[in-house]
Formats: C-alpha cells, sequence, structure tokens
C-alpha cells in the first residue's frame, strides 16, 4: 500500500454569502445619531441692498462676546447666568423705563461674537436669550389662554403669542479675533 496524504478542503462557497448576509444585518440595524444645530431661517437672498431702517437705539439690546469668552450687555460686563432675566426685563419692560424697549414688538436682541469666542460659550449665550424668548411666550400664554406655550398649543394662538412678542435676533458679523477684547 503507499502512503496517500489525503487533502481535506474547506469549501468557502458560502462565506462570500454569510459575509454578505452579516453586512446587510449591520447596516440595517445599526443606528446613526444626527447632531442638531441651531435652527435659524436666514434671510432670503436678494441683490438689492437692505433698505435703511431707523430703529431707536433704546429698542436695541446687544450682546457682545469677546474673544476671552465675556459679555457685554448694553454697555455693561455681564454674566451668561444673568441674561436670561435681563433680556427678559429689556423686552416686556414692566416699569415702563425709558431706556429699555418701548413695547414687546419692537425689541431687537444684537448678538455679535468675536471670531475668538468659543462655541461653547456662543451655544450658551443663544440658547439663554431664546429661553428668555420662550419664558416670555410660556408667560403670555398662560395669561391668554391658560395654557403653558408648547406643541399642543394651536397654530393660531402661537401666532397670537408671536405677534405681540415676536422673536427677533439679530447676529452680526464676527469680529477679527481680538477686536472686541481690546
Amino acid at each position: 500500500m503507499a502512503n496517500k496524504k489525503t487533502r481535506t478542503e474547506i469549501n468557502a462557497s458560502s462565506m462570500a454569502d454569510i459575509a454578505f448576509l452579516l453586512l446587510v444585518f449591520f447596516l440595517v440595524t445599526t443606528t446613526i445619531d444626527v447632531e442638531r444645530g441651531i435652527t435659524v431661517r436666514l434671510p432670503e437672498w436678494s441683490e438689492e441692498p437692505p433698505e435703511n431702517i431707523k430703529i431707536n437705539s433704546r429698542n436695541i439690546f446687544t450682546v457682545l462676546v469677546n474673544a476671552n469668552n465675556q459679555l457685554l450687555v448694553r454697555g455693561e460686563p455681564a454674566r451668561v447666568e444673568e441674561l436670561r432675566e435681563r433680556a427678559k426685563e429689556f423686552i416686556l419692560n414692566p416699569a415702563k423705563k425709558e431706556d429699555l424697549a418701548e413695547v414687546p414688538g419692537a425689541a431687537i436682541v444684537s448678538l455679535k461674537n468675536d471670531r475668538g469666542t468659543k462655541y461653547g460659550i456662543y451655544l450658551e449665550v443663544y440658547n439663554e436669550l431664546k429661553a428668555a424668548y420662550n419664558e416670555l411666550w410660556d408667560e403670555e400664554a398662560m395669561a391668554q389662554f391658560g395654557e403653558h406655550y408648547s406643541e399642543d398649543l394651536p397654530k393660531a394662538k402661537k401666532d397670537k403669542i408671536k405677534a405681540k412678542i415676536p422673536f427677533v435676533l439679530s447676529e452680526a458679523e464676527a469680529t477679527t479675533y481680538g477686536d472686541e477684547a481690546k
């Protein structure tokens, strides 16, 4: 008898099918988290220059953030934590002060950053300003309709509230790094 070496082969013809099925399985079952940004409606593009509108300076709530992440609110140093209440007081002007907005509909919040401002600080400031409006809308909804301002509130009621207290946030172009810190 001669020594015969027997070859054992592995049938790999179905390996490609198995790999393909695993690939499809992982593609179907994997979820991808989508990061959300700030929802901002930009003005429509126009070739014509904007018209000059005369705005009373008393109706502008200016917020400057410099390269050192420091806030200057209406010319005075401020902290992010106090920004919401100051914005609400400015917009509503409950004491009818001469240096605050004439009426909520005339109030303009102006936000300007330095190119060196950290993104986290920018978001904190933006969120506080947006939260001020959200709280004002909620308070107005409770006063007018006895309901909280939420997704469940009918659009007609929301529109009525936003007509009285419109969200007007003007973002100026960022200054060159360090210009606002001087």
